[in-house]
């Protein structure tokens, strides 16, 4: 059963890349009621207007921070996918009570206003850089994740679940390094923080593919990890420029040698599955809905972008860079 068909949803900074491809795939695959594009610019919702142009688009100008915004935007709303982020780390470390308000108060807003107005299921997007966070983005984003899972004890008997998917860099994104390379090949230079940096990366569509599979799967109380490739920097400079000369400038606060999407701790009370890791809450609200599918990790279990089992080659890389420049 499509758990989206005739549903009305709303989606939280949905002019994003993200919410763009979530809207395309959406409308166009799960015939919702309703979908409720909610963010702070009104250029990029009239933009989305035009290139739509689909009845079952809504559009709501408002701020995350905003409670009463969010009550009058999730009016009857059966889903919500919760987008919004002040997501570039070097703005976030520069604005740490920017970061806090929107990331974290702005979280805690979703949830009291989902469970007020009787949502049946919120689902959050957070990042590898939400574990063992290094930099503020990844600790705002940490902080929300164990908002939204705690969030099902607040929740009660009022039938409002709330999950969390947590995956790595999607190629080509805003802020991605991709546009920055690609910039930087004009000038026959590419700069380079550390040459042995490793990254996850998935696509926009199999990111947005992803999310709307864990809405069908949720219980309320997971975390979802797509099994995704990973890739090396120095692999993504040589297929972008590889005759650009190389300059390592070291690498810059708050940023990682290597990512992870699950820690040995997490992997104690997680399940694998073939596309995925699922990691089971450790609260009381939890021990009915235990997971009875799924593996058992092995004591230890790390999943970093350096010890990952897939690898894009610099082949992919170069097929996917130019898929990007086709859309």
């Amino acid at each position: 059963m499509d758990v989206l068909k005739g549903k009305v949803i709303l989606l939280t900074g949905g002019t994003g890349s993200f919410g763009n491809k979530f809207t395309e795939i959406a409308l166009k695959e799960h015939d919702p009621e309703v979908l409720r594009i909610f963010s702070r610019g009104e250029k990029k919702q009239l933009d989305m207007a035009n290139k739509f142009k689909d009845r079952r688009l809504r559009f709501f100008i408002g701020d995350i921070r905003d409670k009463e915004r969010l009550h009058r935007a999730m009016t009857d709303a059966d889903i919500v996918i919760h987008a919004a982020a002040l997501k570039q780390v070097p703005a976030c470390e520069y604005n740490p009570i920017e970061a806090v308000r929107t990331n974290v108060d702005g979280a805690a807003n979703i949830i009291d206003a989902a469970i007020d107005d009787g949502v049946e299921r919120v689902l959050a997007l957070s990042t590898d850089k939400a574990v063992h966070p290094v930099n503020l983005y990844g600790a705002t984003k940490m902080t929300a994740e164990k908002l939204f899972i705690q969030g099902n004890s607040y929740a009660g008997k009022t039938g409002t679940m709330f999950s969390c998917v947590r995956y790595g860099n999607v190629i080509g994104s805003r802020g991605s390094v991709i546009p920055l390379f690609l910039e930087q090949k004009k000038s026959g230079e590419i700069t380079i923080t550390d040459d042995k940096m490793t990254r996850f990366w998935i696509k926009l569509e199999d990111g947005v593919k992803f999310v709307l599979n864990c809405i069908g799967r949720m219980n309320g109380g997971e975390i979802f990890i797509p099994k995704i490739p990973s890739m090396r920097i120095m692999d993504l400079a040589d297929a972008i420029a590889p005759d650009a000369k190389k300059k390592i400038i070291g690498i810059r606060p708050g940023e990682k040698i290597h990512e992870l999407l699950l820690t040995e701790d997490e992997a104690k009370h997680s399940k694998e599955f073939k596309d995925s890791f699922i990691i089971e809450p450790e609260h009381p609200f939890w021990k009915e809905k235990n997971l009875k599918e799924g593996e058992k990790l092995p004591f230890g279990y790390r999943y970093s972008s350096n010890n990952n089992k897939e690898w894009l080659d610099k082949k992919e890389i170069i097929k996917y860079i130019s898929e990007l420049k086709e859309n």
